[in-house]
């Protein structure tokens, strides 16, 4: 790993979280895997040598409750969810490089080769733990087969992961007042020996893993509060029967296996907590990649053994696992460390929260089967607010950027530049680049480059758009079908640099919109497919002769929006029908909790008059010592320099805060926190605190209104 910037000489690989192997795949699951093609393909575009893996993830307690559920074994069950999504992303353009599964038997043997080298390194301990059991039905209760009470937070939570409070990893024993999910009737405790990582011995070097680990804010800060505080053991094995075996000196065996065999009961029966295989497959994934294609063209333990470039895109309800458990687990077992995590927000509909049981979700299938290109989606998810931000999915906005963007403003520059540089020119006029239409390319790439180094999908994917509004402005000042009698020179000139910038925009927006961008690739004369060219490419000269093209996108008319939110207000209403609508328990992996409703009372003007809020530039930002959350900020509001403390410790890189322009409530009564006095407020939106800023450079000082 070299945090030079891309392009490195380095072989790369990008990983997207495993989806569990339990249930339909709807667009908000779709956000972090749409994001990491995005992000593999501008890498490449960049001329990084880079690798994209994924794989399902097979075991777990979620997919044995529902398998057992389904009157399958979890194997069954598993194996046909993950060939669905094996299926599924190729149709919206998200195309892994290895796409496998937690089960297979590469996975198997990596697994239990890494466990071995963390018990030979000495990072491995037996321990008398206290787990929870039914005495109904006579069975341990791992993870999800147990709810209770957050130890933490108070908050109701499963039992391995605080999901509706905190957020925490909980280890077994940890759940107060536990229940047994097979039967309802209160858990008790029993002594069992299980299996622990010392993840403790390595806080010193996770310690200096944050603060070199790159990406987005919520990533590098989120685990601090864990890291710097008292990092506990992480309990690696489970009592149950669906797994990888702990490995006790014998030959790997999948639990399907061990079953089969006839194997009595005890401490063998163990298997490994699905946190411990689950990340291994990217690496198991990686090799099986090399071995399709040769280490010639991909090596991967060059990439995981050696200095390779990892990337994590991820949810960000599983960042405490991708920066705390498993960068310590490459470390003792003597792998290589990630580059960078890139952890997405959530994908709320219509300001609610996605729920599967209530059908209150945009399924994949649904959206294809409405017949949009899955480019539109794809522009929607990546480019709708920066990654790490929660991004709030409806149709009458999704029809906004597809009509406002990429049919104004990409495809109409596109199609009429082309459509007349055909009929006048029979392709690119001969004529020189101008030295202006050169430098605005040259900005364009360097723009998205600094967005591949930036880990910024959305400036990756607006470098393109905006490239793409300067030709329309461009085209539109010149007017070249005014040109053709009185200046055929000049005219030829300016559709010399359109058809030039339609070629840029090909290059540069291929990564976001991967199936439009063949087509203008074709359209401007392109030899083979755009996604095999580097960014070099934008500046190559187009072909003297390319065909009449036809339009890349069609406006979406508003009544289809209308007939969509009938079809989704209807099968709501449909699941409601027919259930209570209690969500409580089911996994909607990535689903959001629903926004606050709307405050009854209304204030009038005059109070609103009374608020002081002015736009502040951020001089100087640095964490409070003691608190975990808390930072304090040198803010100038323009008549004055301010003093105020604001929670944001966790949830941005503070060392890049200086210079960004923020809203400041200047009027609020000043308080003390943690010793340090607060001088007003900045606002923020949501739970990752979503700065408030200004579109363009209004100055410090200056009234928001």
């Amino acid at each position: 790993m070299s945090h030079e910037e891309f392009p490195t000489d380095r072989p790369a690989v990008v990983t997207c979280g495993l989806p569990y192997a339990n249930g339909d795949l709807h667009i908000g699951h779709l956000r972090t895997y749409v994001g990491g093609d995005v992000y593999a393909r501008a890498l490449r575009k960049l001329g990084q040598e880079t690798a994209f893996v994924s794989g399902s993830d097979m075991h777990g307690t979620p997919v044995a409750v529902n398998a057992e559920e389904a009157g399958v074994s979890p194997e069954e069950f598993a194996l046909e969810w993950h060939e669905t999504y094996a299926e599924t992303f190729p149709k919206f353009g998200v195309e892994f490089d290895n796409y496998g599964h937690t089960h297979d038997e590469t996975n198997v043997e990596l697994t239990t080769e890494i466990v071995r080298a963390l018990a030979d390194n000495g990072h491995v301990y037996e321990k008398e733990i206290m787990v929870a059991y039914d005495p109904a039905e006579e069975q341990s209760l791992p993870d999800r087969y147990v709810e209770g009470t957050c130890p933490y937070c108070g908050e109701r939570a499963r039992g391995d992961e605080c999901d509706e409070g905190c957020g925490r990893h909980l280890e077994p024993g940890e759940i107060e007042d536990p229940e047994s999910t097979i039967t309802g009737n209160p858990a008790e405790y029993r002594e069992q020996t299980h299996k622990f990582f010392r993840v403790s011995a390595f806080q010193d070097y996770l310690a200096e893993f944050i603060d070199r680990l790159e990406g987005t804010a919520n990533a590098k800060n989120q685990p601090r509060e864990w890291i710097e505080g008292e990092l506990r053991d992480w309990c690696i094995t489970r009592d149950m029967d669906w797994g990888i075996d702990y490995p006790e000196g014998e030959e790997p065996r999948s639990s399907e296996n061990r079953m089969q065999s006839g194997d009595g009961e005890g401490a063998d029966d163990l298997v490994l907590y699905v946190w411990v295989d689950a990340p291994i497959e990217y690496v198991s994934s990686t090799k099986q990649y090399t071995e399709r294609v040769g280490a010639d063209v991909f090596d991967w333990e060059d990439a995981w053994k050696g200095d390779g470039e990892v990337v994590h895109v991820i949810g960000r309800d599983i960042i405490q696992h991708h920066t705390v458990f498993w960068p310590a687990m490459l470390r003792g077992a003597d792998y290589g460390e990630p580059r960078a995590v890139m952890a997405s927000g959530f994908i709320t509909l219509n300001g609610q929260g996605f729920s599967t049981s209530r059908n209150r979700a945009v399924w994949a299938d649904e959206y294809l089967d409405e017949g949009f290109h899955p480019d539109l989606l794809r522009y929607y998810l990546a480019t709708n607010g920066g990654f790490q931000q929660d991004v709030d999915f409806s149709w009458e906005r999704f029809r906004e950027r597809v009509n406002n963007e990429l049919v104004g403003t990409v495809g109409n520059f596109a199609y009429r530049s082309l459509l007349f540089a055909h009929r006048e020119f029979g392709g690119t006029p001969d004529a020189d680049l101008s030295a202006e239409v050169r430098e605005r390319i040259e900005d364009a790439v360097d723009e998205f480059a600094a967005a591949v180094n930036d880990y910024s999908v959305r400036k990756a994917g607006d470098a393109a758009v905006s490239l793409a509004a300067f030709g329309n402005e461009y085209i539109q000042q010149n007017e070249p079908w005014n040109l053709v009698d009185d200046d055929p020179e000049r005219a030829a000139q300016v559709l010399r640099d359109c058809v030039q910038v339609s070629k840029a925009v090909a290059v540069l927006f291929a990564p976001v919109a991967p199936g439009t961008c063949d087509r203008l690739w074709s359209q401007v004369g392109g030899e083979g497919s755009v996604h095999d060219v580097t960014v070099d490419a934008a500046l190559e000269p187009p072909a003297a002769e390319f065909d009449a093209p036809d339009e890349l996108y069609e406006k979406i008319p508003e009544e289809r929006v209308e007939e969509l939110n009938a079809k989704l207000e209807a099968r709501v209403e449909e699941a409601e029908g027919e259930d209570d609508g209690d969500d409580e328990g089911e996994d909607d992996g990535d689903a959001a909790v629903d926004l606050d409703p709307l405050e009854s009372e209304r204030i009038g003007f005059d109070e609103f008059q009374d608020l002081d809020m002015r736009v502040g530039e951020i001089l100087a930002a640095e964490g409070i010592e003691g608190a975990d959350d808390l930072a304090r900020l040198v803010v100038d509001i323009g008549v004055e320099e301010r003093q105020i403390v604001a929670g944001i410790k966790q949830l941005h890189d503070l060392d890049s805060l200086p210079g960004t322009r923020v809203v400041v409530l200047a009027n609020l009564e000043p308080a003390e926190l943690f010793g340090v006095e607060s001088n007003g407020m900045v606002l923020a939106a949501g739970e990752g605190a979503d700065l408030l800023t200004t579109l363009e450079d209004a100055d410090p000082g200056e009234r928001v209104r």
